[in-house]
């Protein structure tokens, strides 16, 4: 194999790849990404027997062939190269690599070594600009669950009608939804399947903030995302996900809204005092045009309120304070509206009446004790 490349454009694509790869395998070649050349260009990929990934670059192909390097020693070469052409060249195991007046010399492995990832060739598919796909993620990765007692809520929902796409996160304490229109609204079938939330950080890693195309295709056991010229092939996650429509309380009591700025400030100072040893709820207290905000540890204690539009009629209500900052930073939107019932009930956070459907976020409360 021979073959020449812009060094920014290969350590671009060696990073990409090697996202996925395991830091310590059985299978050394899991701790490597396979490089491909052939007249087309360059492919290289990574995977990790769960997540897979190919990437797409030009370069000038001289001879074809095929190898796998270790994705960390070859990283850190090209990161310490000159900016400059790197060129590759390949003698069975053994590669030169020549970039200006620096080189290094490595040995790599066959190409047979290296597991075969998935296809998805046959499958439902749907297509979404890559700006809107990152920020759903971005704004629902935070509630997928960490518990692998169930797997399922490892990984976010989503869900299409043809015209909108919706992804949904639960972890058990609280709940995070975001919605956005589909670039293909041509009345395709439904379809229900579940990414996990490990592969899901890659692929907000890969999109940009752009209006380029992602086209999600579900395969019977994987699931694949088109970006540009990289494919990220994910096992689907396989059981009964959270019938989240029937959590979601209606009919609510209380509304309100907020600017979800001064409800961020607000939030920060009350947790000043809190931290992992020493834990305590956000007593929060929504009364006519302000919300209270306090909270004691051992530490010291902490008040702030913050300004809201409507009556909160008195609810005393304690939360996690990481939970709930969490769910009011991912709003998309400069003014929210919460909704609530009772002190045991969950809080919603809602778009202001009017605006566009497209998020929710739930947090569940926590019990206060009289000392709080």
């Amino acid at each position: 194999m021979k073959f020449s490349c812009e060094k920014a454009i290969l350590q671009s694509a060696v990073t990409t790849a090697g996202r996925v790869v395991a830091a310590k395998s059985s299978v050394q070649a899991l701790e490597g990404v396979l490089i491909e050349a052939d007249p087309t260009g360059l492919s290289l990929s990574g995977y990790n027997l769960e997540t897979g990934i190919i990437t797409s670059v030009s370069a000038d192909v001289a001879e074809a062939g095929a190898i796998v390097l270790s994705a960390r020693l070859f990283g850190e070469m090209l990161r310490r190269m000159p900016d400059d052409v790197v060129s590759i060249v390949t003698d069975g195991y053994s590669v030169h690599i020549q970039g200006g007046p620096t080189s290094y010399d490595m040995m790599g492995s066959s190409d047979e070594d290296f597991p075969e990832l998935p296809r998805v060739d046959d499958g439902n598919g749907l297509s979404i600009t890559q700006g809107n796909l990152r920020s759903m993620i971005g704004q629902t990765i935070f509630a997928v669950s960490d518990n692998e007692s169930r797997p399922i809520h490892t990984g976010a929902l989503f869900e299409t009608d043809g015209q909108e796409l919706t992804m949904v996160a639960v972890d058990g304490y609280r709940l995070a939804l975001r919605r956005e229109k589909l670039l293909s609204q041509d009345g395709a079938e439904k379809l229900s399947f579940v990414v996990p939330g490990a592969a899901l950080k890659e692929v907000e890693k890969i999109c940009a903030d752009s209006d380029e195309p992602v086209t999600v295709t579900q395969g019977d056991r994987h699931v694949t995302f088109q970006i540009g010229g990289t494919l990220l092939v994910a096992r689907r996650l396989e059981g009964e996900f959270l019938n989240y429509r029937q959590t979601i309380p209606q009919n609510n009591g209380i509304a309100l809204e907020a600017d979800t700025s001064d409800l961020q400030r607000s939030i920060d100072r009350a947790s000043l005092i809190i931290n992992d040893k020493l834990k305590s709820p956000l007593r929060c207290k929504f009364d006519d045009g302000v919300l209270s905000i306090t909270s004691k540890t051992a530490m010291g204690a902490a008040f702030d309120t913050c300004p809201i539009s409507g009556d909160g009629k008195g609810l005393e209500i304690g939360f996690n304070n990481r939970f709930l900052m969490d769910a009011v930073k991912a709003a998309p939107s400069g003014k929210v509206r919460l909704e609530l019932n009772t002190a045991t009930s969950p809080c919603l956070i809602l778009p202001r009446e009017g605006e566009a459907d497209n998020f929710l976020y739930m947090v569940l409360p926590v019990r206060l004790r009289a000392a709080e």
